[in-house]
């Protein structure tokens, strides 16, 4: 039998005005893009033309930052940004097949609510969101909370693993048939099809059931971003997508060798796991005028917002010159561990300044960059896939509008050519089966209810 086509999976991550620190100050760029709910319909609807599987948000429920003070905080233009799960509302309304994948946190939210509002985004959208399973990462949200510290990285994520079990045990508060409807009988429900969760655990305590049906996906599809060892254990217990930030080709590989090793040692089906990396691509129709592009945009990275991005792993290092080395990283850091680990490693590479280490992270948060043609990027895009260093790619744009529009315009037609890109939408209609992914099946994790 013949081997079957691995089509490469396509994100749209836009963060609020643009993946990079500095692409608002670029000439073009819509400095209000982040709240232009008209500019981001264009966009929707210009990503499902291009054949896209999903757009895809990495939230967060604060003004998360390093600032020090808000003098310089000012400088900062990722400030300003819709709640996801709204714009997701709008944004359905407008497309047909395009998904949405949209970010919330186990830490600051409580699962009822995140089990609602995707199961109602779900039946919205007929289909076609997605939840990304996030712990949080920034003080600011836990000031927002009632706390005067983030909670500690290993107690958020024992709270994440019985989270998720207690949001996928309320979307399975209703067997899909549950709901009978008679009006003869004046029966709306079969009571032998509802399954009251009462839960009582470490952390949780929900009884339910949902005041929703059962998702039309069964589950709206499961992202998860961390990287650290017990998000790599979480993400092989229950993601479809791995989100991830790697710089080489190399360290993508292990990566994707080691989620899909994990998947299977949890019994995971490894290709029912999509691992795909952020890739922020600066694109010229020639390679002078992308690597021109690329040094305007590094060249309007203002010091006020490249030190903060450093202050988490390195402290305050205002007082220092740019061109200086970097110092020795802070002992102990409860930031994100994958990112703080990486920015360690960047900082340790030869001839490495301060300077240099913002302009890498205002890049793309430490994501890849990649400059060139779009047959260039489209090079290193299918070097990864082919190399299985990734099921596909979350592009970034580095600003808003032309660089999305040339992705879709200019790279995907070049991937649609080399035959790694979809020319149509697979599937039912639903973001799972567009991705290629099963239905999860009814499972009973709670008492079943009986006539009383």
């Amino acid at each position: 039998m013949a081997a079957q086509h691995r089509s490469m999976k396509l994100g749209l991550n836009i963060v609020a005005n643009g993946a990079h620190a500095a692409g608002w100050r670029m000439p073009g760029a819509r400095v209000d893009a982040a709240m232009d709910i008209g500019l981001w319909m264009d966009i929707a609807r210009a990503a499902e033309a291009a054949r896209f599987h999903f757009m895809f948000w990495a939230d967060g429920i604060a003004v998360r930052h390093s600032a020090k003070d808000d003098d310089e905080l000012s400088y900062n233009a990722r400030i300003d940004v819709f709640e996801p799960l709204t714009l997701i509302g709008a944004l359905s309304a407008v497309t047909q097949r395009l998904g949405f994948v949209a970010s919330a946190s186990t830490t600051y939210n409580e699962p009822y609510h995140v089990a609602r509002k995707f199961a109602s985004l779900d039946y919205v959208s007929r289909g076609r969101v997605g939840w990304n399973v996030v712990t949080s990462w920034s003080e600011q949200e836990a000031y927002n909370f009632g706390l005067d510290a983030h909670v500690e990285h290993g107690l958020r994520y024992r709270r994440a693993e019985e989270f998720v079990d207690v949001v996928f045990g309320l979307w399975d508060s209703w067997e899909d048939d549950a709901f009978i409807r008679d009006k003869a009988r004046g029966q709306y429900f079969d009571p032998a099809k509802l399954h009251t969760l009462n839960h009582r655990g470490e952390v949780l305590a929900v009884k339910g059931p949902l005041n929703v049906g059962r998702p039309i996906q069964g589950y709206p599809v499961i992202a998860q971003a961390g990287s650290s060892g017990p998000g790599q254990g979480l993400g092989a217990r229950i993601a479809d997508l791995i989100y991830t930030a790697q710089k080489t080709r190399e360290d993508a590989v292990a990566f994707y060798a080691s989620v899909k090793s994990h998947g299977e040692a949890a019994g995971r089906d490894p290709e029912a796991m999509l691992v795909m990396p952020g890739l922020l691509p600066v694109m010229g129709r020639t390679r002078q005028e992308a690597q021109d592009r690329f040094e305007q945009l590094q060249d309007l990275v203002h010091p006020r917002v490249g030190l903060p991005m450093l202050a988490d792993t390195y402290g305050d290092l205002s007082h220092l010159p740019p061109e200086s080395p970097l110092p020795a990283p802070l002992a102990r850091s409860n930031a994100v561990k994958s990112g703080h680990e990486a920015l360690i490693r960047l900082g340790n590479q030869p001839g490495m300044t301060i300077g240099k280490l913002y302009k890498i992270m205002a890049g793309a948060s430490g994501h890849n960059v990649v400059v060139g043609t779009p047959a260039d990027i489209a090079d290193v895009m299918q070097d990864w896939f082919e190399a299985r260093g990734c099921d596909g790619w979350n592009l970034m744009p580095p600003y808003l509008p032309d660089p999305a529009t040339e992705v879709f315009e200019w790279l995907v037609p070049e991937l649609q050519r080399r035959g790694l890109a979809q020319r149509d939408y697979q599937g039912d209609g639903t973001l799972r089966s567009s991705l290629g992914l099963a239905r999860p099946p009814f499972r009973s994790r709670g008492r079943r209810s009986t006539p009383q």
